[in-house]
């Protein structure tokens, strides 16, 4: 459960960069034009390894620490979103640069 639940946090986060611009990609516009977006993220991923490390919530939540192992599973599992919207973004934009053309002709 506790892996799922870091892979479903981590999705998240991921999904949060990729909302930084509907269209633009993160390359484009880096994550740090938007503090407040890290902070909110530093904050969430800070809480979720508060409830998984300290052994009183991790007992009330029922979850268990994750191993650097297990984290970097996490990780593989979880960063695919983003070249998944990623590659969406460029789609949209290559549709739209096409439709253009063809309304200009």
């Amino acid at each position: 459960m506790t892996l799922s639940l870091s892979v479903l946090v981590a999705i998240e986060m991921f999904n949060s960069l990729n909302a930084l611009s509907e269209d633009n990609s993160l390359v484009t516009m880096p994550p740090w034009r938007n503090p407040w977006l890290l902070i909110a993220m530093s904050f969430s991923l800070g809480l979720h390894c508060l409830i998984m490390y300290v052994p009183v919530l991790a007992n009330v939540f029922g979850i268990v620490p994750l191993t650097l192992s297990e984290w970097v599973l996490v990780i593989l599992v979880s960063a695919p979103v983003i070249l998944i919207d990623e590659a969406l973004k460029s789609m949209g934009r290559s549709q739209r640069q096409t439709t253009r053309k063809v309304k200009k002709m």
